[in-house]
């Protein structure tokens, strides 16, 4: 019965805290929250994973905006 107890206590903390990362706009899903909680959990500064996290992205965004120019040079380097 402990083992029931203890799964809906931490399942109530990640819905709140899902709640908390929708209000912020952090744009992690369940997933991706789930396993920063577990990387904080294990010792890993907050401040640094969300320092990596936001440079991920941004290297992320401009491969999306590098990758239709690259599209384009090689269509007009073809013609």
């Amino acid at each position: 019965m402990a083992s029931a107890a203890n799964m809906n206590a931490v399942r109530e903390t990640m819905d709140v805290l899902l709640e908390i990362s929708r209000l912020l706009n952090t744009g992690l899903d369940v997933e991706s929250l789930s396993l920063c909680v577990r990387l904080c959990e294990q010792g890993i500064n907050p401040e640094a994973l969300s320092s990596v996290i936001k440079e991920l992205r941004k290297a992320s965004d401009a491969m999306k905006v590098e990758e239709p120019v690259l599209k384009l040079f090689r269509i007009q380097l073809s013609a």
